[in-house]
């Protein structure tokens, strides 16, 4: 359960009854946002399974994505060790986390260990929204499914040749080769990096990462 180490009665709350809340991206652990919590808001939360904060400039409760539909479904929920800041990770949704339209308030600066999948599939999708002439993202998308699965069984077979030859610099030239025509298939299909990351997380929380 994602609220089973959150205790509000050892929660040090301060003076005002707030305790700060650090908002983390469950899938990419990216900092979306900082915001405070109360006893009230936490009640909400759990209950709800929805991210929700008390607006000291309004000083009244706000449930995230309320009016603009960026929810935040929350995954997990933590005290760290003094029991006075709390760590929400949750599955953003909508447009992202922050007033401005970002994803997050801490700007658009890419970050977080597999966030250059989500950019080069964002770049994917961008050129199949604006073509560029001599672009071999282009080729690939204009050619099809036909195509794009024979260059992946084109770049499994040199990564298997790689890796028999004992070269890790080859090899990982070849595993990146692979993983971009991967990205290729998916938009084709319709399948993003956190559909990905999500199945191999629901895999880990079965103690498996094997389709079996």
């Amino acid at each position: 359960m994602p609220f089973e180490n959150v205790n509000s009665e050892k929660i040090k709350w301060s003076e005002n009854g707030l305790i700060p809340a650090i908002v983390q991206d469950y899938y990419s652990g990216r900092v979306l946002m900082l915001a405070y919590v109360n006893r009230e808001s936490l009640d909400f939360m759990k209950k709800k399974g929805e991210t929700c904060f008390w607006s000291r400039s309004r000083n009244e409760l706000w449930h995230k994505g309320a009016t603009s539909g960026d929810v935040q479904i929350i995954k997990h929920m933590a005290l760290d060790c003094d029991n006075d800041t709390l760590l929400i990770e949750v599955e953003q949704r909508g447009g992202g986390a922050c007033h401005t339209g970002d994803y997050t308030c801490f700007g658009n600066e890419e970050a977080g260990v597999f966030n250059i999948l989500e950019q080069d599939f964002n770049t994917i999708k961008d050129r199949a929204k604006n073509p560029k002439e001599g672009s071999y993202t282009n080729y690939l998308l204009k050619q099809g499914i036909d195509k794009i699965c024979k260059k992946i069984g084109e770049e499994s077979a040199e990564t298997i040749i790689a890796a028999k030859n004992n070269n890790p610099k080859e090899l990982t030239a070849e595993i990146a080769d692979l993983t971009y025509h991967l990205l290729v298939l998916m938009h084709e299909n319709e399948i993003s990096p956190r559909n990905v990351l999500e199945e191999l997380t629901n895999r880990s929380q079965r103690d498996t990462i094997t389709p079996d």
